[in-house]
Formats: C-alpha cells, sequence, structure tokens
C-alpha cells in the first residue's frame, strides 16, 4: 500500500460510482494503471465490495434499534449463521463486555420491533439474554474508513 492506493481508496470510498477515467485523473495515473491497483485492492480483499446508502426511513423503516445478545458459547457457531439468514439483522459484531453480540436492526415501527425481538431475535441458537437500545437520531452514518485510518496513523520516528 502506498500513498497512490491510499488515495483509490478514499476516492472511490467518497463516490463508488465514478468512472476509471475520472478516478485515474484524481490520483495521477492513467486509466489502465489505476484499473490495474483496484483490481489489486479487490484480489487483496481490501475492497470487499460496492454498494449502495439507503435511507432506511424512505423504505419505511423508521425505527433503529441495536440488540445487545447474550449466547451460549456452545452455539456461536449456529447463532451466526442464524443471523446471516435474518434480513431484518442489518449488522451483527462480536463485542467484548457484558454482551456477546451486538446486531443493529431496521424496523417499519415499535410494534414491528417489538414482533421482531419477542418472535424472531429470542429464537436463534443458544440466545439467553437481550437489551436493546432504540435509535432516536443518527448523528453520524457511513463514516470513512480511510479518513479512520489516517487519523489512526503512527508518526515516524526518527
Amino acid at each position: 500500500m502506498d500513498r497512490i492506493d491510499h488515495a483509490i481508496l478514499s476516492a472511490l470510498e467518497a463516490d463508488g460510482r465514478q468512472s476509471y477515467a475520472t478516478l485515474a485523473e484524481s490520483v495521477g495515473l492513467s486509466k489502465t494503471p489505476c484499473w490495474n491497483r483496484v483490481q489489486a485492492l479487490e484480489e487483496a480483499g481490501i475492497i470487499t465490495g460496492y454498494r449502495a446508502d439507503i435511507e432506511p426511513g424512505r423504505l419505511d423503516l423508521g425505527v433503529t434499534a441495536f440488540v445487545q445478545v447474550i449466547i451460549d458459547s456452545a452455539c456461536r457457531e449456529a447463532f451466526e449463521a442464524a443471523v446471516l439468514a435474518a434480513p431484518a439483522i442489518l449488522e451483527c459484531h462480536t463485542i467484548a463486555g457484558e454482551a456477546d453480540y451486538v446486531l443493529r436492526v431496521a424496523c417499519r415501527d415499535v410494534d414491528d420491533l417489538d414482533h421482531l425481538l419477542r418472535f424472531d431475535i429470542v429464537v436463534l441458537p443458544g440466545v439467553q439474554r437481550s437489551s436493546t437500545m432504540i435509535c432516536l437520531k443518527t448523528v453520524k452514518r457511513g463514516g470513512r474508513v480511510t479518513q479512520a485510518a489516517l487519523s489512526r496513523a503512527r508518526p515516524v520516528k526518527g
């Protein structure tokens, strides 16, 4: 990873739909070398996909909640497989602390969230207990990984 690779990642993170010609120009390369670098970043697993950011409320999903889940540790694989198959669960992260996982879910309203919690999440394999926090307002969404990486870079000694 060099300066140009970082510039490519930053530019794609800002606009993943831009053409290779536009991308190449913005990072100071011609189109083919730029395309080769993007391909290498994809093959290395640094770029894992391209997607559109969707506003959940515009799709009648007005309630976002975070659900902390404690599970029986013998059920981790089954729990994770079930989570992958559950469309209402947008994200699932293993966490350090009292809970084992935190889930981000999207629902139409509080009644829909209640149904999801009582009839879907509690029956996931190994679930022992859950705790739910309802999001009142999203202050920041879609932060850029490239900016976080730059802000956490260690200064060169010497």
